[in-house]
């Protein structure tokens, strides 16, 4: 590039480290103001940097794919609504469109226009989930988007630093948390503003009065290199199914997955049609996971930004689970979409085995909770959380799968002094799930065990959105299924794995998350792993034996 030659390679290339740095900052300012836990203490957030084309240059190392890959394509829908000869310093826009942000209401994204010596020379910005934005909860019981709670479509957040209090006053009408949420919002804005500052401090370090030259460096570097990467691997199309639980009946995601010298392409023709309930995904968010699960396997080491995301590209028929339409209800789109690396892997699975994971959990085992506590300042007041919890991850090739690990996601679970802290719910257990992992020459990651109880003489509601349930992870070669998720009162009462449903008093929440998958089959595992497995309880005595065949006497030898 003859425009790379004025700068340096080598300056540019610090310039991109730098600009990653910047948008890293940006992240963690935005964990450490907000107020929702599940940002503040998993990590549920996006940052990132674009230009005056929406292109996306840089992404945080912090962050969900589905929040960052779906934002990467809603600052193109603000540029629509506020072109760039419009924007002022101080300005900062706002939505939660879940067809032009990230899939559904709880995730408010925050665009704000960077200026240098009066000049527009960036846009930065964020998502966030909120744990309560009205409606009917954050759950999938919803049949259209309008119940699911408060709609913010493309506005204006701030007009030259002034912010936009009717529309502050309408968010804190809107939600059963008004200082939570209002506080998360000012976060999101805050982050940019401390990313803007950054960029500015970077451009007068290096003298630069634009980012065109370092922008199209970054963009041409990247797509080349994932080229580079999809020229090694044999061209032709390939298919995968998989069937999930899905809200009333079963939902089956088919793809097609084709590599060509252009790039990789997924087909979801085939899936199953959209669901009467909120389990419906945006096809913004249907293409986060399916490139996140294509990079993951084809691009790993390559940073994600316009460039290296340009060559994968995704399909599906309008109307499908995997395209619902507005106003289709969408708030627990993250239980279909999350499995989607999983359905990729199963095409790619035919093309580079040696790189590729057995199925796991995928999907997020959050609990989801609201109640009722008697007393305080005002009477009755609520509480709402989102306790994030995840199960096992499939099996590696040539290492066992993850524990209570939530991929693809890559949240953290939510600490039980957090959620103790929160709400006046007590965790009895929390502890690993021993045999949920699949059997096989690489075991799959286990899930664990969760005995909640309500602290006070009151009830809970669960709003359940988990999956696994009917379907667990399949295993691969000869290795086993992961264990199935279970949800129940500790009575013996089974509960629903999708809906509100009420959790009395003096009543335990048993929570099962499911386990990974194995690959490869069990009785070619090596006896070490076994007998450690055993000794470290992940295992059972008569696990080890029936399916291993490993008696545990060996284990002292």
């Amino acid at each position: 590039m003859s425009q790379s030659n004025s700068v340096g390679l080598i300056d540019l290339q610090i310039m991109w480290n730098r600009l990653i740095a910047v948008v890293e900052e940006q992240a963690q300012t935005l964990m450490r103001t907000a107020f929702s836990p599940i940002v503040r203490e998993c990590g549920d957030l996006s940052a990132g940097v674009f230009d005056l084309h929406g292109r996306m240059l840089a992404q945080a190392v912090t962050g969900t794919p589905g929040h960052v890959n779906s934002m990467a394509e809603s600052v193109k829908h603000f540029l629509r609504y506020f072109p760039v000869e419009t924007m002022k310093p101080g300005d900062a826009y706002i939505t939660n469109d879940p067809w032009m942000g990230t899939g559904h209401l709880n995730d408010f994204v925050i665009t704000t226009p960077c200026f240098r010596n009066g000049n527009l020379v960036a846009l930065f910005s964020c998502t966030s989930h909120l744990m309560d934005i009205g409606g009917i909860g954050f759950g999938p019981d919803a049949t259209d988007v309008f119940m699911e709670g408060l709609y913010i479509p493309m506005l204006k957040l701030f007009d030259q630093g002034k912010a936009n209090e009717t529309l502050m006053a309408m968010i804190r009408a809107n939600t059963r948390q008004p200082v939570d949420t209002e506080g998360d919002v000012y976060s999101l804005a805050a982050c940019n503003d401390v990313g803007a500052r950054r960029l500015v401090e970077m451009m007068d370090e290096f003298g630069i009065d634009t980012l065109d030259e370092l922008g199209d460096h970054v963009i041409a570097r990247s797509r080349e290199a994932v080229l580079a990467e999809i020229a090694k691997l044999p061209k032709g199309t390939w298919h995968n199914s998989m069937t999930v639980d899905g809200y009333d009946e079963p939902v089956t995601l088919k793809a097609a997955l084709t590599i060509s010298d252009t790039g990789i392409h997924v087909d979801f023709t085939g899936t199953t049609g959209v669901s009467r309930r909120g389990i419906n995904v945006p096809h913004a968010y249907t293409t986060a996971y399916t490139v996140f699960g294509l990079g993951c396997v084809v691009s790993t080491h390559i940073p994600n930004n316009a460039g290296s995301l340009e060559p994968l590209t995704v399909s599906a028929p309008e109307g499908c689970i995997l395209n619902a339409p507005k106003p289709t209800a969408v708030a627990s789109r993250h239980v279909i979409g999350q499995m989607l690396p999983d359905v990729t892997f199963g095409c790619l699975r035919q093309v580079v085995p040696e790189r590729v994971p057995a199925e796991g959990t995928s999907c997020l085992w959050n609990i989801n909770v609201r109640g009722r506590v008697k007393g305080g300042e005002g009477g009755n007041y609520g509480f709402g959380m989102a306790i994030t919890s995840n199960g096992g991850t499939g099996a590696r090739p040539d290492k066992d799968g993850l524990s209570a690990t939530a991929y693809p996601s890559g949240v953290r679970g939510t600490p039980v002094e957090i959620a103790e802290t929160q709400t006046p719910l007590i965790f009895w257990r929390k502890e690993f799930r021993p045999d949920s992992g699949g059997a096989g020459r690489t075991r799959g990651g286990l899930g664990q065990i969760m005995e909640i109880e309500s602290g006070i003489d009151e009830p809970f509601d669960l709003l359940a959105a988990f999956d696994r349930i009917d379907y667990p992870a399949r295993g691969r070669d000869g290795g086993g299924d992961g264990e199935a998720g279970v949800v129940a009162l500790k009575s013996g009462q089974p509960l629903k794995g999708k809906g509100f449903q009420l959790i009395p008093p003096g009543e335990r929440l048993m929570v099962l998350t499911p386990g990974g998958a194995g690959i490869g089959a069990p009785r070619d595992r090596d006896r070490t792993q076994v007998a450690n497995d055993l000794a470290d309880g992940l295992i059972t005595p008569e696990t080890a034996e029936k399916v291993y065949e490993f008696k545990p006497s060996q284990a002292a030898e």
